[in-house]
């Protein structure tokens, strides 16, 4: 049986996955790096420290069952996104542990970028993988982008890739973590904040404005704001819910732009933020109806967050090439 290995060592994530040539999942490993209480993230050299103390356990359990000799290629997630300039010292770790593995079996060994590992599971996750062109949101707590991006069908598993906007201080991910910290949350605060925010049910009890300027968006305002509200004494699940909302209003001006420019209706969603079930609900209801048309498309919520499926998946087709 030919197997495909995917590594992926992003800022608080090790993770190892094996899939085979049908594109079936054998094996998805993924360990988190722990966030010291209080702390609103790791520096590079801690995280990178904790990667190396984590392959080695991941890897003992990898091939229980499945022969190391069946593994014909090594994905590994070299930078961060698919430009020169992108850069991080974390994802060192993963490339020497795939570099070391693909010379020991002599397979071949593809780089590829954490953001196209997220796209790539997002559409496997959803059942898209044939798709030529569409929307990417990719939202965690690293990135917020929208993307423009074609397949390469005579190169599978490569895309190109085109950035209409982003961020312009802090990211999606960073406001709730941030924002969830302050309430005394655990870090990464996305399932703490959510769960809390689910407490108002349908209410709005206090709203936080969006600021969109055209394909960009920021929401250091809105950090701002919301601790501004909680010294105020008012009620964690209203501020959590506050967050959700104007992330998801964010977003929904974002998408109806880029989707009249693009002229196409499909939009993958992919990312830890990408799985707040609130965001994708309310995006639905707000973007699915005839009067804009869209398709929205989101992977399961645990292949939203950090994983080594998308690389693994990637490995595979590029071997085909």
């Amino acid at each position: 049986m030919d197997i495909y290995l995917g590594v992926d060592t992003s800022c608080y994530t090790t993770s190892l996955a094996i899939v085979d040539h049908e594109g079936n999942l054998l094996r998805d490993l993924r360990k988190l790096l722990p966030v010291p209480k209080g702390q609103q993230g790791l520096r590079q050299s801690a995280a990178l420290f904790q990667h190396l103390k984590n392959l080695p356990e991941l890897t003992y359990n990898l091939f229980e069952n499945i022969p190391v000799r069946d593994i014909k290629a090594i994905g590994v997630s070299s930078r961060p996104r698919p430009r020169e300039d992108s850069y991080m010292p974390v994802f060192t770790a993963g490339l020497s542990f795939a570099e070391s593995f693909a010379n020991l079996l002599k397979v071949p060994l593809f780089k590829t970028s954490h953001q196209e590992g997220h796209v790539k599971a997002g559409l496997w996750s959803a059942k898209a993988e044939d798709w030529d062109s569409f929307l990417v949101v990719h939202l965690s707590g690293g990135t917020t982008e929208f993307l423009a991006v074609q397949a390469q069908r005579e190169n599978p598993g490569e895309y190109l890739v085109e950035t209409l906007g982003a961020s312009l201080d802090i990211h999606a991910g960073q406001l709730i973590d941030r924002v969830g910290v302050a309430m005394g949350l655990p870090f990464p605060a996305g399932p703490h904040l959510e769960k809390l925010a689910a407490q108002c049910g349908e209410k709005h009890e206090i709203m936080i404005p969006s600021y969109v300027k055209g394909y960009n968006v920021s929401f250091s305002g809105a950090e701002t704001m919301a601790k501004k509200m909680l010294q105020k004494r008012e009620t964690p699940a209203a501020v959590a819910r506050a967050v959700e909302h104007c992330i998801a209003l964010s977003l929904e001006k974002i998408i109806r732009s880029a989707l009249r420019e693009l002229k196409t209706t499909r939009v993958l969603l992919v990312g830890g933020v990408a799985a707040n079930q609130y965001i994708r609900e309310r995006l639905k209801t707000r973007l699915q109806h005839p009067a804009v048309g869209a398709e929205l498309y989101f992977p399961e919520p645990k292949y939203s967050s950090d994983n080594a499926v998308g690389v693994s998946l990637i490995a595979r087709d590029r071997s085909k090439n």
